[in-house]
């Protein structure tokens, strides 16, 4: 899920929806207004699940998407290599997750561990 605001009101730290990937604010620079035209913002972004830098360029007053980003806790009921399947302590729903090579150790079954979910895809926290 997302929802729409204008770019003037995002800030460091927060996430916006750049080429359909939700992504974290890195840096945030704003020009003056010109003689012909509207302020503009330069954004820097990193893709929350895809770890990719992208950098945005748009009027201050233009609207952009922001996600809605959750962080829940969930069960993990097996490891197989590097995935984990994992059922969700809110509405006991079961699904597969891929665990970082940093992770690999932590992650037991029985344990519960969080996650991040926006826009239908999930991470490790």
């Amino acid at each position: 899920m997302k929802e729409q605001t204008e770019v003037g009101k995002l800030k460091e730290g927060r996430y916006v929806v750049v080429d359909d990937e939700p992504s974290k604010i890195l840096s945030i620079s704003i020009s003056k207004p010109g003689k012909h035209g509207a302020a503009k913002a330069r954004i820097e972004v990193m893709g929350l699940f895809d770890g990719v830098k992208r950098s945005i360029v748009q009027p201050v007053g233009a609207k952009t998407y922001v996600p809605i980003v959750e962080r829940k806790s969930a069960q993990v009921l097996s490891v197989a290599g590097t995935t984990a399947q994992m059922m969700d302590m809110k509405d006991f729903a079961n699904f597969e997750i891929e665990i970082p090579a940093e992770k690999q150790g932590e992650i037991q079954p029985g344990k519960e561990i969080m996650y991040i979910e926006s826009m239908g895809k999930r991470k490790l926290d």
